[in-house]
């Protein structure tokens, strides 16, 4: 199946970088672009594509806004921005954005976030994952959080920063069987994202940073 993606920024050169970075994959097709927030929310819910790489600060409307305005249309909304600050991050993954991205991380990791996005995943760019882990509120360890040892061996790949078809090679295991495992170890220790999950592993001695 071919990813359909619309890309909003407000840079036309960036737009036209990204289209060639995503045009030349087999999986991936740019089917719009936007170059305000505005245009991009009523585009989307008109183009239905699969995925939206949106810039933080545009005019109209910024990422926040648009990650918003779309979380409940099933277009996954990936955040693709120059500025990494924590409150932008938070807010985007509190209004439901399926990844976050620094555009200074290359075109790998960008294709990779939108792989990782159509896989029920959520792809954060290495350079803030850290920051992320150390400020994250880690769930305490309660006697009810008793893990599987399947659950316990793919939260130690969570932590490792695997992507869910990742977990899923390594275990020869489902990508579908690895996401309900996941939210599983959500419900039993209290963590609201995969950032959690993987602090949560770390702060427990379950894996190493």
């Amino acid at each position: 199946m071919v990813t359909r993606i619309l890309i909003a920024d407000d840079q036309e050169g960036i737009r036209s970088a990204f289209r060639l970075i995503l045009d030349a994959q087999p999986d991936m097709t740019v089917v719009a672009e936007a170059a305000d927030g505005r245009t991009a929310i009523e585009t989307a819910k008109a183009v239905r594509p699969d995925v939206v790489l949106a810039d933080i600060r545009m005019p109209g409307a910024d990422g926040i806004e648009v990650t918003r305005a779309l979380a409940d249309t099933g277009i996954h909304v990936v955040i693709v921005t120059t500025f990494g600050l924590d409150e932008y991050v938070h807010a985007a993954l509190r209004h439901g954005a399926s990844g976050f991205v620094l555009k200074r991380s290359g075109p790998a990791l960008l294709v990779e976030a939108v792989r990782a996005a159509m896989n029920g995943d959520m792809l954060i760019s290495p350079q803030l994952t850290v920051r992320l882990l150390r400020r994250q509120g880690v769930p305490a360890e309660t006697p009810a959080a008793v893990l599987t040892e399947r659950e316990d061996e793919i939260v130690k790949l969570v932590a490792q920063g695997r992507t869910n078809g990742e977990i899923a090679t390594t275990l020869f295991l489902a990508p579908g069987t690895v996401k309900n495992h996941i939210a599983s170890v959500q419900r039993k220790i209290g963590a609201r994202n995969r950032v959690a999950v993987a602090a949560w592993a770390w702060s427990t001695g379950r894996a190493e940073p």
